[in-house]
Order: C-alpha cells, then sequence, then structure tokens
C-alpha cells in the first residue's frame, strides 16, 4: 500500500488516502521513446511512475503483426526471446485504462509474469525494499493467446522499436481507417 498524507493549511488536520499500485511491464509501443508513451504520462488516465528496465524470465515470441504494425507478445512461454521492456507502478485508474487500451480481454489479456529487474530507478518508501539488478519481481503484462495461427511464423524480436531494423512503420490508431 501507498499511503499519501494531506496537510490542510488552515488547519494541522491530516487526511489519509490509499492506494494500491500495480507493476505493469511494457514491451512495446508504450515504452519511453515510443508512439503511444504519451498516455503513460497523461495524469488524466491516472498515475504510471516508471520504476526501472526489465526482460522477461522465460522466452516469448514477440512479433510485428497485422495491418498496422502492432507489437505482440505471444503468450507461447519457452518460444522465442527474453523480451526486453519497461517496469511501471500504476493505480487503478490507470490499469482501467491500459486494459482499455489493450483491449483486453479480447486483443490482449493481462496476466502475471515473472520479470527479471535489469535496471532499477524506482523510489521505495521502506529501507532495503529497492530490487538488486537481476531480482525477480511479478508484474503483469498483457500479452495474447487470441492471435491468429500464422503470426507464430513470423520474425521474433527481444526488444520493440518502432524505428527499428524491421522497417515496419507502426501505424497509431488515430491514423487508422
Amino acid at each position: 500500500m501507498i499511503y499519501m498524507y494531506l496537510v490542510s493549511h488552515s488547519s494541522a488536520r491530516r487526511k489519509v488516502f490509499s492506494s494500491a499500485m500495480a507493476r505493469v511491464f511494457v514491451y512495446g509501443t508504450l515504452k519511453q521513446g515510443q508512439p503511444n508513451y504519451r498516455h503513460m504520462l497523461n495524469t488524466a488516465k491516472g498515475v504510471a511512475k516508471f520504476q526501472g528496465r526489465g526482460r522477461t524470465v522465460e522466452k516469448y515470441p514477440l512479433v510485428i503483426a497485422g495491418k498496422y504494425n502492432i507489437p505482440y507478445m505471444l503468450n507461447i512461454p519457452g518460444t522465442g526471446h527474453h523480451v526486453a521492456g519497461e517496469i511501471y507502478s500504476v493505480d487503478d485508474q490507470m490499469l482501467q485504462f491500459l486494459d482499455e487500451f489493450e483491449g483486453c480481454p479480447d486483443m490482449y489479456q493481462r496476466t502475471p509474469m515473472s520479470i527479471e529487474v535489469v535496471e532499477w530507478e524506482g523510489k521505495s518508501s521502506a529501507p532495503g525494499e529497492r530490487p538488486a539488478a537481476c531480482r525477480v519481481m511479478e508484474c503483469f503484462v498483457y500479452s495474447t493467446t487470441t492471435y491468429q495461427p500464422e503470426w507464430v511464423h513470423l520474425p521474433y524480436y527481444d526488444n520493440y522499436d518502432s524505428s527499428g531494423k524491421h522497417g515496419l512503420s507502426y501505424v497509431l490508431r488515430e491514423s487508422r481507417d
């Protein structure tokens, strides 16, 4: 639990609010420098705090598929690569936004996965709670089991970049027909 203390300037009263934060691992267009990262910064959609970088403990196929060149992590553990991404702490409002944005549960499914911490920048309120590199933590990941059968034959990537050597330009939602 994270606790926020609000102090009123007109009185010494303190109100305590608590909200659970969830950890989410993003590997595609929501990462820093990618086309949809702006959503992670939009506080009207909730709170998303960058914590660090990580990679999946198990291997998964990360493909770029469909006419809009969307990155998908196929939920086929043991196949593909250790997928690189970013770890965020998000509030319930942002988690709900991400579910809607990712078309959960039809397009993607939000599932817990083991993520190895590669680099940690997150701040913790408790001493000694800062994860060291190589520590494993559970994060929600938007992967898919509802993919087209031919997607398993596409090239697999370990790190998505919309401007990568693959030459497959991601099409923003507002530009789709």
